[in-house]
């Protein structure tokens, strides 16, 4: 049952998605799903919802919506600016909307994609459990200006009617300062003898061929192949550092296909793919070797922030009264 529609005033470039198709690769379908994952858990999780629920990953461009219910949202990502009935809104916070007030999210800077959550989130189609796009199926994709979406819940207001101000503001876990991206050694590192060590020793340059299925670089000295034997087709994880023949690395994203044939010299680890996910073209990055251990630590030590702050998200809404609604699994339970 829906509650209302978010219409879209201005798209840029927009797109309904969520955590990914985890049960995907077993059918031989990419996961997909939003880039930065710790920025989409993190707005869902401010708004009260659960962190694979359907959101809309703003990527670049400028959007603009309008709902005709009250609604709370939240904007995480690529710094920016959320404007809600053309005032400054605050950016990482939930923030209420009343209905048929424009809100906007403008100038994203120092990265490349915010994510838009909405309290009770959307009814959008799935496939294999999931809403997020796949371009090689035809599932999904970007939004147009003038479509609505379909919502699961309105909120009333949550401001303080002296003050006009939210009634809790919340501190966040600290982003990523620098594009350094932590990788462990790949299956075919051994293939590149000592020109391995070429992926640490220089920045790499983010091409504008860069999309969801793979991060195209280039950079002063690559890695050179020494091994002259036949790469099958297997395999590949998110995150493998292809070197194919040419001047380019290529990185595999969540849009990947599930097999390759390229020689993997590494593997981007879980919480540098959300660093690289906000790269813009362009810009430069730099490869940093870290052990299987240490990246193991790095993600457990993010999902300890994630769950310390859905633990306060949800005693701020007990407080408040506001019902902790587990329909379809989207809100916070």
């Amino acid at each position: 049952m829906t509650s209302g529609q978010l219409r879209m005033v201005e798209a840029g470039s927009t797109q309904v998605t969520d955590l990914g198709r985890s049960r995907g690769p077993r059918y031989g379908v990419p996961v997909n799903g939003a880039l930065d994952q710790r920025s989409a858990s993190i707005a869902n999780t401010l708004v009260g919802n659960a962190r694979n629920a359907p959101l809309l990953e703003i990527t670049a461009l400028d959007a603009e919506f309008v709902a005709d219910v009250d609604i709370l949202v939240a904007v995480s990502g690529a710094d920016g600016t959320l404007l809600v009935g053309g005032s400054a809104r605050p950016w990482n916070q939930p923030v209420s909307v009343r209905a048929g007030e424009p809100f906007a999210v403008r100038n994203l800077q120092r990265g490349l994609r915010a994510y838009l959550a909405v309290r009770g989130s959307f009814d959008v189609p799935l496939l294999l459990g999931s809403c997020a796009p796949d371009s090689v199926l035809g599932f999904g994709g970007r939004v147009s200006a003038g479509e609505a979406l379909s919502l699961r819940a309105s909120t009333a207001p949550l401001i303080n009617a002296h003050f006009g101000a939210e009634l809790y503001r919340l501190t966040l876990p600290a982003a990523p300062q620098s594009f350094v991206v932590d990788v462990t050694d790949g299956p075919d590192i051994d293939d590149f003898g000592a020109t391995a060590d070429r992926l640490f020793a220089a920045p790499y340059t983010v091409t504008p061929t860069s999309n969801h299925i793979g991060v195209r670089m280039t950079g002063s000295s690559l890695p050179e192949r020494r091994a002259h034997g036949e790469v099958l087709s297997r395999g590949v994880p998110v995150g493998a550092v292809e070197v194919p023949p040419g001047t380019e690395l290529l990185v595999l994203h969540r849009g990947r296909g599930v097999t390759a044939g390229y020689p993997v010299l590494a593997v981007v680890t879980t919480t540098s793919l959300d660093t690289l996910a906000q790269v813009r073209p362009g810009q430069q990055v730099r490869f940093r070797r870290v052990s299987d251990a240490q990246a193991a630590t790095a993600i457990r030590a993010q999902r300890a922030e994630l769950d310390a702050l859905r633990s306060r998200v949800e005693s701020i809404f007990a407080a408040l009264q506001q019902p902790h609604n587990t329909t379809n699994g989207r809100i916070l339970s």
